[in-house]
């Protein structure tokens, strides 16, 4: 019953309908086409207009993939995610710093990372933590200025 339908389909009623299209004879005849004219001719176009897309979209150059935009190509590929911290001694003050560019508070992490990797299954990102312990750091330095000055003013007393 189906093929008969679609055999139908092709041999009688396709032949007809192309029978009845308004096809003119040349370039110029397109523009004394009717607007009911046009409205016929428009299904028979884009029938042929998808069937040419179908037949140069093998050709068409391929859409960038997600899996194509890593940021690490080829560090630490074994581990779910590159993360380096770096502790110091005392540590008073901890940033984070972002090392996949996505961050929208560049130089600071902001965990876009974590989208980027969900998303490719790249391993980027991570906060590498750098520490400056500023109190103990600044203390350290006073003393050691205070100790230069004594010894340079010691030094100047024993001069004549």
């Amino acid at each position: 019953m189906v093929l008969e339908s679609l055999a139908r389909i092709v041999k009688v009623q396709l032949p007809a309908y192309l029978k009845r299209l308004p096809l003119p004879e040349s370039v110029g005849g397109f523009i004394r086409l009717t607007v009911s004219e046009w409205l016929r001719l428009l299904p028979f176009l884009g029938v042929l207009a998808l069937l040419g897309y179908l037949a140069v979209r093998p050709f068409l150059p391929k859409k960038k993939q997600q899996k194509d935009s890593l940021i690490n190509l080829k560090i630490q590929k074994e581990n779910p995610k590159v993360v380096n911290e770096i502790n110091i001694e005392d540590l008073c003050l901890t940033k984070a710093y972002c090392r996949c560019w996505r961050s929208k508070t560049f130089p600071v992490c902001d965990g876009s990372h974590n989208k980027h990797n969900e998303l490719t299954g790249d391993n980027a990102g991570g906060k590498p933590r750098s520490s400056v312990p500023l109190p103990k750091l600044i203390t350290a330095v006073l003393k050691q200025k205070a100790s230069q000055k004594a010894v340079l003013r010691q030094w100047l007393s024993q001069q004549p």
